[in-house]
């Protein structure tokens, strides 16, 4: 059987509509589980939605609404965002759903077991935005001096009884962890991050709640539910069939890499492993956290400071592959950025539209009209054979190294640079005058520019996947002799609207 592989999004908070750093996460892992299948591995892509957890109350009361009915109607709008965006996820779960109360139960159970739970009472300070606890020492001043967050959201003194979890145990063998495994969490930045933070010492940490019900409920303390982030994590494990330690599970756990947001990187580099360790389960094989999509101004985008963007608008309107290459080719991944329709038009008319698209159209044209539509070989001319190689060396070696480590804009430099080549390739061979002197020499670079083409299509399909099948059926078509049809655009140009000019 082929070697497996399990990449995970964060699972998706939906007090709210999807936005744009939604999009960016779910693209990103879409990008790596496709390129990882087109390697011949065994992917699981798992994603899905967090609906437990005191915001989710709050947010369905503010709108006069049951909680789960809200939790409904809100976890359709990202499996809406997947359809949109050509998401292939393998498994969509919702924490809210009975297979994953059973895979929270059993880690519990488990962590009980070790002897890692205790009941005990908790005073503190918490995020009801983020469900996080934060000590005294980490808290900065806000707006009038008010208490906040390390990530600048309001935090209130809560007082209840609480199950504790041992988290101060794990201290030593998590950075034993992090020793061992220098790539378990990257980039390195979050990496000296999570380190700083565990060598200062950890607290044990308040897994239940009893302020509120919605939740998956306690073994044997009916008034308590779990702490959002136990059962939030726990997914990742439920995508795969835990608590069923055979099957799925056994073949794809533990998971490649989790791809998170750098906001949530505490709760997956300290929590989870913490959690994992003491249920006696495997640790996911790395934590990737990337940067932010920031709003303009350079904010980071939140619901609460209303300034989102919505990823299917822009799939609307500029498309989603269009969408999806600017995404993964304008922000180092890892890094923050921005982004705005002007650099949306204008990258993607570039490249796209005329670069690679222009390159496909153009090729298949001539072939079309001045070859019956019948495909020639490639050339064995010197210049034939040294643009080959180039665009093999790209996308044969530079694009897969780039996206084995989630290089996404690395990858896609290297691609376009083949793509120029090609572009160049076909000035300095000028096949539509060679139709006149030469019609043997013109099907000779037309037919190298076939091979380089469905090359560079290849190689990019993980990133722009609806456009390279529509370019590989019209190429196919032309398999064993056959004719090709008469190609269409594969990237219309975009034009900026008026308005867009300030958004």
């Amino acid at each position: 059987m082929s070697e497996p592989y399990l990449i995970t999004t964060a699972i998706n908070y939906p007090n709210g509509r999807p936005h744009i750093g939604h999009a960016y996460e779910g693209i990103a892992a879409d990008a790596i589980a496709r390129f990882q299948r087109a390697r011949g591995r065994d992917v699981r892509l798992v994603t899905g939605t967090d609906e437990h957890g005191l915001k989710m109350v709050q947010t369905a009361r503010a709108n006069d609404r049951d909680t789960l009915e809200f939790a409904d109607e809100m976890s359709g709008y990202f499996r809406e965002m997947c359809a949109v965006l050509n998401i292939s996820f393998d498994s969509f779960v919702r924490t809210s759903e009975p297979r994953h109360h059973e895979a929270s139960i059993a880690i519990w159970k488990a962590m009980e077991a070790a002897g890692d739970l205790y009941l005990d009472r908790y005073e503190g300070w918490y995020s009801v935005r983020d469900e996080a606890f934060y000590d005294e020492s980490e808290l900065i001043a806000g707006e009038g001096g008010a208490k906040v967050s390390p990530q600048g959201t309001p935090v209130e003194w809560t007082a209840e009884e609480t199950w504790f979890f041992r988290l101060s145990r794990y201290q030593d063998r998590l950075l034993a962890l992090y020793a061992e495994q220098p790539d378990f969490i990257r980039p390195e930045s979050r990496r000296n991050e999570v380190m700083r933070f565990v060598e200062g010492g950890l607290k044990d940490l308040s897994v239940s709640r009893t302020s509120f019900d919605w939740g998956v409920p306690v073994p044997g303390s009916p008034d308590h539910v779990m702490y959002v982030w136990v059962d939030a994590l726990t997914t990742y494990m439920t995508g795969v069939g835990f608590p069923d330690r055979g099957g799925e599970w056994a073949r794809f756990w533990p998971a490649n890499v989790h791809l998170i947001g750098k906001d949530i990187v505490r709760f997956h580099a300290v929590y989870w492993p913490a959690f994992l360790m003491s249920a006696g389960l495997p640790i996911p094989r790395q934590i990737f956290a990337h940067g932010f999509l920031l709003a303009r101004g350079g904010e980071k985008m939140s619901k609460s400071l209303g300034n989102v963007v919505d990823p299917m608008e822009l799939a609307a309107r500029y498309g989603a592959d269009a969408l999806r290459y600017f995404l993964l080719r304008e922000v180092p991944f890892g890094q923050d950025g921005s982004y705005s329709n002007e650099a949306i038009v204008n990258r993607v008319n570039a490249e796209l539209a005329n670069s690679f698209g222009n390159l496909a159209q153009r090729t298949l044209s001539m072939i079309f009209k001045n070859l019956d539509g019948v495909l020639p070989d490639a050339g064995e001319a010197p210049e034939d054979k040294e643009l080959l190689a180039l665009v093999a060396q790209a996308t044969g070696v530079e694009v897969p190294e780039a996206f084995e480590r989630f290089a996404f804009s690395v990858g896609i430099e290297a691609w376009m640079r083949a793509v120029f080549a090609c572009n160049q390739y076909v000035d300095a061979m000028a096949p539509w005058a060679l139709r006149k002197t030469d019609p043997a020499r013109m099907a000779a670079v037309l037919g190298t520019l076939v091979v380089a083409v469905r090359q560079l299509a290849e190689a990019i399909a993980p990133v722009i996947p609806a456009s390279v099948e529509k370019l590989m059926q019209a190429i196919d078509a032309g398999a064993g002799g056959a004719p090709i049809a008469a190609p269409t655009p594969l990237f219309p140009r975009l034009e900026l609207e008026p308005e867009d000019a300030a958004a």
